[in-house]
């Protein structure tokens, strides 16, 4: 992470929109037509640099593990329009705020959201990428927190320059008020007290060249055993290296839509890796770009996913204690993604406060460590704990698979020999996600002689796996049962030790490697 001093020369205008769209109509929005260097590289050099952020004796005394969070943690997701405002409240009270809306307002609503919640001072200004929709009140805010205010820590940039006259206008306030700027980049870590922050993209050798949206600061944020993830505008592009570079460790309790619900971002494989509880999107209820697109809403949907709209939801606040999060909006409206937009609109910097919608609790399994190169440790799954009212009331007792007595279904043939999967419960009683052991799967030595296991695989279709401990010895004719929850292997009963389902009830793959990483069997179901 580099710190530089920043100078700025504006020169003739040209009228220009700049917004996240690829293409945009013309507006008001007006730049210079030449941009100074990337983020600080132009006629001032470097002033100084800062010691290496991710190495651990940087980040030890200020980072927690997972079950030693103390105090609240808070991500209040500011309703801005067809802009993007994200302010989060450490444990200590540092405050964070990530982009500032949209350059038609100035800063307006983020500003008036700042003062009403008594934020005297910025810790830690994010710069996500230079789109006017994003960095719009920024130098509005410099200006205010460094003449009226108590001041802006440092500001956090990706290093990629714009030529509009909303970004020369931010650079022109970090110098003008001395501000220290960081080029920020893929294993960075900013110093947030009592918050496991940690930076994801964009890597030193730019995505896609250096395509804004594509090369947007993406901050993964661990309090306790919740996480959280921060996309900016990322779209396909970036996320296809965080789910490449990073894999299931990119795991998060909540995830910020990237490029507000775009049908360019939320892919499958990434939806997948991050596999959160809920999803916060960022944009106008009636977007110009059509945001958030039917697409992005179906696979949230087809996820899991419930989703949380600004644009009817109103400001929405996440409080995290580190076990639980509570979420809050200003207005009731439906969070299932297929009926998001049935909800009536809320404008932008509409008064009120705002009231408890729902309670999620995660498994406190293993510790919520941000990745961290790739000897990091996966974080726990969360699981949903929801005090909400279920939406379905169906009382039935959930189906059981059973598996025929060669170990084939319908949809496969199991040529595994002595061992088989004799039963898949993949539907736990009532919500999967509150009865994580009554999803479990049971595996049989049907051979004549004793079965050593230790160290064999079970790996479901997204490839998270569990390994059987060593000692694990099926007697001929025993079973084996193996719980998706959190428990202590006790007899034949195993547990999996995630923090949510495992198994899809609609349908999966079941892959169990022996201790020689030969496959023993593969069931689909």
């Amino acid at each position: 992470m580099k710190r530089r001093t920043l100078g700025v020369v504006v020169v003739t205008l040209l009228i220009v929109f700049a917004g996240c769209a690829s293409s945009s109509p013309s507006s008001n929005q007006t730049q210079p037509s030449s941009a100074p260097d990337s983020a600080g590289s132009g006629d001032t050099p470097i002033n100084a640099t800062t010691p290496s952020t991710n190495s651990p004796a940087n980040t030890s005394e200020s980072r927690q593990s997972g079950p030693a969070a103390n105090g609240t943690f808070e991500i209040h997701s500011i309703n801005v329009g067809q802009s993007d405002s994200t302010l989060i409240i450490g444990p200590t009270n540092q405050t964070m705020l990530i982009d500032t809306g949209d350059y038609r307002d100035d800063g307006e609503f983020v500003l008036d959201y700042l003062k009403k919640h008594d934020i005297d001072r910025i810790d830690y200004l994010v710069t996500t990428h230079p789109d006017a929709d994003h960095i719009g009140g920024n130098a509005a805010v410099i200006k205010y927190y460094e003449t009226k205010a108590n001041g802006i820590g440092a500001v956090y940039d990706p290093g990629i320059s714009s030529s509009s006259q909303t970004y020369e206008d931010y650079l022109d306030a970090v110098e003008k008020y001395d501000i220290t700027l960081y080029e920020t980049h893929a294993g960075d870590s900013i110093p947030f007290d009592g918050v496991q922050t940690q930076v994801l993209s964009p890597p030193e050798n730019y995505i896609e060249g250096e395509d804004p949206n594509q090369n947007s600061i993406v901050l993964r944020l661990g309090f306790g055993h919740t996480s959280f993830v921060l996309p900016g505008d990322a779209e396909k592009g970036a996320e296809s290296h965080l789910t490449d570079e990073y894999g299931d460790r990119l795991n998060s309790t909540v995830l910020k839509a990237g490029h507000h619900g775009s049908d360019t971002s939320s892919t499958n494989p990434y939806l997948d890796a991050v596999d959160p509880q809920v999803t916060l999107i960022s944009s106008a209820y009636k977007s110009q770009y059509g945001h958030p697109s039917p697409e992005a809403l179906h696979r949230f949907g087809e996820h899991d996913i419930e989703v949380y709209w600004t644009a009817t939801h109103g400001n929405i606040v996440v409080t995290s204690d580190g076990h639980t999060i509570d979420i809050a909006t200003q207005e009731k409206a439906p969070t299932d993604p297929t009926s998001l937009r049935d909800g009536d609109p809320v404008e932008p910097g509409t008064d009120g406060p705002v009231s408890h919608r729902e309670s999620i609790t995660v498994g406190s399994g293993l510790s919520q460590n941000p990745p961290e190169g790739t000897s990091t440790p996966a974080a726990n799954t969360p699981v949903r704990s929801s005090t909400s009212t279920p939406t379905s009331e169906s009382s039935e007792t959930p189906a059981t698979t059973r598996i025929a007595s060669d170990g084939g279904t319908e949809s496969g043939v199991n040529e595994s020999g002595p061992f088989e999967v004799t039963t898949i419960h993949a539907d736990a009683e009532g919500d999967d996600r509150e009865n994580l052991n009554d999803e479990y799967l049971v595996l049989e030595n049907t051979g004549s002689t004793s079965l050593d296991v230790s160290g064999w695989t079970v790996k479901d279709g997204s490839s998270r796996e569990y390994t059987i401990s060593s000692g694990t010895v099926i007697e001929a004719g025993e079973t084996l049962t193996l719980h998706t929850g959190e428990g202590t292997d006790a007899g034949n009963d195993l547990y999996w030790g995630s923090g949510s389902a495992i198994w899809n009830n609609g349908g999966d793959t079941i892959t169990v490697t022996n201790a020689q990483d030969e496959q023993v069997l593969k069931e689909e179901y």
